[in-house]
C-alpha cells in the first residue's frame, strides 16, 4: 500500500495525468485495464450504483466500496470523501483512518455542508482541512482540498482562490475547484495556489492537451463516465422496448475485452 501511495504522490510532481472516476468494481477494472495510472471514486456515480442520489451514501457504504475497488485493481485510488462524514476534527480523522485501512491512496475533502445547504466559512473549512491533513499524513495519503463555490452558484473566483490557498497552508497537497472552465480562470488558479491543481473535465472546459499547457497536474471526470454509461443503458433499453432491435450490441465490449478486463471463465 505504501508503494501505491508513494506512486500517487509522485504522479503530481510533473506533467498532467488523467484520473477517471469509476463507480463500481467492474468499471474500475475496465479503466485500470485501459492503462490509466490512477483512479478516483465518484460520490454521485457510487450513489447511482446504490440507487441513491449524491450525498446520500453512508460512510460505511463508501468504505466498503473503497475496499472492494482497491482489492480489485493495482493502481492508486483517490477517494471522494465529501465532508469526511463528520463535523468534528476527531470524526474527520476517524473517517481518514477507515479509508486508509480500506486502501485509499488519496482522499478529498470539500467545504460544502449539505445539512445546511451552505459553503462553510473559510475559518471552519480550513480547520477541517487541517484535521484531514494531519490524519492523512499519518498514513502517507495525498489530501486534496476542494472549494465548492462554483458548483453552488458562488462565482467569486477571488474567494475560491483565497480558500484554496488557505487549504494549501493547512496541509492539503492538491487543490481542486470543480467547475472551472475558461483558460483564464484556470491559469489564474494554477498560478495563485502554486501547488498541484485538479481540474474537472466538463463541457466547455479546455482539452486535456490544453490543460497540460496551462499547468494543470490532474484531470478527473467526476460522475461523467457513470452518467454516460447509464445514458447508453437507457438508449439501449428504449431501442429494445420500442423497436424490438438490438443494434446497441455494436457498442458493447467484445468477448476479448471482457476477458482482458475481468479475467477468463473459472
Amino acid at each position: 500500500m505504501t508503494d501505491l501511495r508513494d506512486h500517487f504522490r509522485a504522479l503530481h510532481e510533473s506533467g498532467t495525468f488523467l484520473l477517471p472516476n469509476p463507480w463500481d468494481v467492474g468499471s474500475a477494472r475496465l479503466l485500470a485495464g485501459l492503462g490509466f495510472p490512477a483512479l478516483a471514486s465518484t460520490s454521485s456515480g457510487l450513489a447511482a450504483s446504490l440507487g441513491k442520489r449524491d450525498q446520500q451514501v453512508t460512510r460505511d457504504e463508501l468504505v466498503a466500496h473503497v475496499a472492494a475497488v482497491t482489492a480489485a485493481v493495482r493502481v492508486p485510488l483517490n477517494v471522494d470523501a465529501e465532508r469526511c462524514f463528520a463535523d468534528s476534527p476527531a470524526g474527520i480523522a476517524e473517517t481518514v483512518d477507515l479509508l486508509a485501512a480500506a486502501g485509499a491512496a488519496g482522499i478529498s475533502i470539500e467545504d460544502y455542508d449539505p445539512a445546511t445547504g451552505q459553503i462553510e466559512t473559510v475559518a471552519t473549512a480550513t480547520e477541517r482541512v487541517a484535521a484531514a491533513a494531519a490524519a492523512c499524513a499519518r498514513h502517507g495519503i495525498v489530501l486534496t482540498a476542494r472549494a465548492e463555490n462554483l458548483l453552488y452558484g458562488h462565482d467569486d473566483l477571488a474567494d475560491t482562490i483565497a480558500r484554496l490557498r488557505a487549504y494549501r497552508d493547512a496541509g492539503a497537497e492538491v487543490l481542486y475547484a470543480p467547475g472551472l472552465r475558461t483558460p483564464a480562470d484556470i491559469t489564474r488558479v494554477v498560478e495563485a495556489v502554486a501547488a498541484p491543481v485538479n481540474v474537472l473535465a466538463v463541457a466547455g472546459a479546455p482539452t486535456v492537451a490544453e490543460l497540460t499547457e496551462l499547468g494543470v497536474r490532474r484531470v478527473s471526470t467526476g460522475g461523467a463516465l457513470a452518467w454516460a454509461a447509464y445514458g447508453a443503458l437507457r438508449d439501449a433499453a428504449r431501442e429494445l422496448r420500442d423497436a424490438g432491435t438490438t443494434t446497441f450490441r455494436a457498442g458493447a465490449l467484445t468477448p476479448a475485452e471482457v476477458q482482458e478486463a475481468f479475467g477468463p471463465h473459472a
